[in-house]
C-alpha cells in the first residue's frame, strides 16, 4: 500500500493532467460547436463498425442453430401439408397422403465417382429404414441403402445402378431416369416412345409407381432430345434439379403404408 501511495504522489502531476484533459474532452463533446459534432460522428462511426463486426460474428456462430431451426420448420410444414384430410363424396374423411418427412443433415457426399453415396445424421433411432426416399428442397436425391443406430447411407441418383421411375409432366408418359457417369449435373431419360417429342425445358417428375417416392417430386428438366434410329424407344438428356455438389439439408421420406403395399404386391406376384 505504501508503494502505491508513493507512486501516485510521485506522478501526481501526470494524473492531474490526464484528469483535466478528460474533463476538457467531455466539455467539448457536450458543446454544440463543430469539434463536438465531429467527435460524436467519429465515435458513432467507430461504434457502428464495431457493432457491425460483432453482429456478423454472432450471426456466423448462430447460423448453425438457425439452419437447424429452418430444417425443423420446413419438415413440420411438409408433414402438415402431406397429412391434410379430405372428404370423399360419401362423406368419409381420409388422409390425403401416406408419406412422412424426416429432416436430416448431410455429413458427407461424393459426386465424382462411378458410384456415389451420401451419409446423413439420421438412423434407426430416428425411424429410418432401408429403401426410404431422400429429397432436397429442390428435388430428388436418392434412396436409403444402409442404416445404423444414428446414421444412414444413401445411394444417390449419381450411381450406375440407380434407375428412377418417372413421368413427363406435360403428358404423364412413363419413362426411366438413369445416370451415365458423365457429370453430377446431368442424367439421361430412357424408354421414351418414338411418337413423343420432348423439348428443352420439359419437366420430369417422379411417377409415384414405386413404394419409395410420392408422385410429383421434381427430378429435372430436359436439355436435349435424341432420336434413336432403328429403335422403338428414344432418349433425352436431363439436368437434375438438385445440386449434388452443394447438399446440406435433405428430407427422408417414409411411406407409412409401404409394408402393407409390399406384402400385397408379393401376394399378387406369387399367384
Amino acid at each position: 500500500m505504501r508503494y502505491l501511495i508513493a507512486f501516485l504522489l510521485k506522478h501526481s502531476f501526470f494524473f492531474l493532467f490526464v484528469f483535466l484533459e478528460c474533463i476538457a474532452f467531455i466539455l467539448m463533446i457536450n458543446s454544440q460547436n463543430y469539434q463536438g459534432a465531429v467527435i460524436i460522428n467519429s465515435t458513432n462511426q467507430l461504434t457502428g463498425s464495431v457493432n457491425s463486426i460483432y453482429s456478423n460474428i454472432t450471426d456466423y456462430f448462430s447460423l448453425r442453430k438457425s439452419n437447424k431451426e429452418l430444417l425443423d420448420e420446413n419438415t413440420l410444414l411438409l408433414n402438415k401439408q402431406q397429412n391434410s384430410a379430405k372428404a370423399s363424396d360419401t362423406g368419409f374423411h381420409y388422409r390425403d397422403s401416406v408419406y412422412k418427412y424426416i429432416g436430416a443433415k448431410v455429413i458427407s457426399s461424393s459426386t465424382h465417382k462411378r458410384n456415389n453415396y451420401i451419409m446423413l445424421d439420421r438412423g434407426r433411432k430416428h425411424g429410418i429404414e432401408l429403401d426410404m426416399g431422400v429429397v432436397s428442397a429442390n428435388g430428388l436425391i436418392g434412396s436409403v441403402i444402409g442404416v445404423s443406430e444414428n446414421f444412414c447411407s444413401v445411394m444417390s441418383v449419381l450411381h450406375k445402378d440407380s434407375k428412377t421411375s418417372a413421368r413427363i409432366k406435360k403428358n404423364n408418359q412413363l419413362v426411366n431416369v438413369v445416370w451415365k457417369e458423365i457429370d453430377y449435373q446431368h442424367g439421361k431419360i430412357e424408354d421414351i416412345p418414338t411418337h413423343l417429342q420432348l423439348f428443352s425445358g420439359d419437366t420430369i417428375i417422379t411417377s409415384g409407381n414405386s413404394l419409395i417416392f410420392p408422385e410429383g417430386i421434381l427430378i429435372g428438366t430436359v436439355t436435349e432430345y435424341y432420336t434413336e434410329i432403328g429403335k422403338s424407344l428414344n432418349s433425352a438428356s436431363i439436368r437434375f434439379a438438385s445440386d449434388f455438389n452443394a447438399l446440406y439439408h435433405v428430407y427422408i421420406i417414409k411411406n407409412l403404408n409401404r409394408e402393407e403395399l409390399f406384402n400385397l404386391k408379393m401376394e399378387v406376384e406369387d399367384e
